[in-house]
């Protein structure tokens, strides 16, 4: 019997260009533009139920977190007017576009939503801007899931089914665990409801996402997430995520407790991004996981 073929590229280079965009920058902007957007929702959602104190800690997070991520995704294009020229033309099926476009319009009116909150100044544009900004902040929290899905890494692109679903509730959570960190535990029911929505979503839809790699064409491409330095920082964070859920829901009104389980989510969130991106960019650096599975897919005489 003759044994199965090992893979091999030419000389062991990888068959796909890793992509260009760098750490901490675009990991960075992945984490705060999520953060940005559903912080925007919960800002909505406390403006509606009079949580006040809440909404103003959501708005001001947005703003901050939107501003940050715009200055990481700038660095990392290396010159600002590369973003304005993303801006001359519009194409739906480009998510790269549709985000560029859904950044410029979510950027001025989370601005607005959070002077006018801060300053007092021009209410009635402010509360107007704050529901837009809730319209557009869930575009916001997961188009970028989409923007990494739709490239060749193998990593990203065969989890793009359940990126979006990571991508929101790990923002949502983020939200969530912002709010119960800067506000009082009687203020922050809002907040507590999203982190513990968020990081339920988040949870589930990781562990859908290493299922379905693990068995894609008989080729593990989960192996990038459950291995090396991207496992060992998405299992720190799924540890945190896990941990800052029960005390969101067990904490009650310990504002200690709060606090600790609001920073948790936050650093697993920022966590969650960091360890994705670093997974795609693993797998894109191995043959294999480009090769093996398209050969799978064709039948064993293709890999052999």
């Amino acid at each position: 019997m003759v044994p199965d073929a090992e893979f091999t590229s030419y000389y062991g280079r990888p068959v796909i260009k890793e992509p260009v965009w760098r750490t901490p920058d675009v990991p960075g902007y992945l984490f705060l533009g999520g953060l940005a957007g559903a912080s925007s929702v919960l800002a909505a959602s406390a403006q509606l139920s009079g949580h006040r104190e809440l909404a103003k800690v959501a708005k001001a997070g947005a703003l901050g977190a939107i501003s940050l991520s715009a200055v990481a995704l700038v660095h990392d294009l290396g010159r600002p007017e590369r973003f304005v020229n993303m801006l001359r033309v519009f194409k739906p099926s480009s998510p790269m576009s549709v985000g560029s476009w859904l950044l410029a319009g979510y950027g001025p009116v989370a601005g607005v939503a959070a002077v006018s909150e801060v300053t007092g100044l021009l209410p009635k544009a402010g509360l107007a801007a704050t529901f837009g900004a809730g319209l557009l902040g869930p575009g916001i929290a997961t188009y970028t899931a989409a923007l990494i899905c739709d490239t060749a890494v193998p990593g990203w692109h065969q989890g793009h089914r359940e990126m979006p679903y990571v991508f929101a509730g790990s923002a949502a959570s983020a939200a969530g665990g912002l709010g119960l960190l800067a506000v009082r535990p009687r203020d922050a029911r809002p907040a507590r409801d999203l982190a513990v929505l968020g990081a339920s979503v988040e949870l589930i839809a990781k562990r859908q996402l290493i299922k379905r790699l693990a068995g894609v064409a008989g080729q593990s491409i989960a192996e990038p997430y459950e291995a090396g330095v991207a496992g060992a920082i998405l299992h720190v964070a799924e540890l945190l995520t896990a941990a800052a859920l029960a005390g969101a829901v067990l904490g009650g009104r310990s504002r200690v407790v709060s606090a600790v389980s609001g920073a948790s989510l936050l650093a697993a969130s920022a966590m969650t991004r960091f360890g994705i991106f670093e997974a795609g960019m693993a797998s894109a650096r191995d043959p294999k996981y480009t090769i093996v599975p398209q050969g799978r897919r064709r039948g064993p005489a293709a890999v052999s």
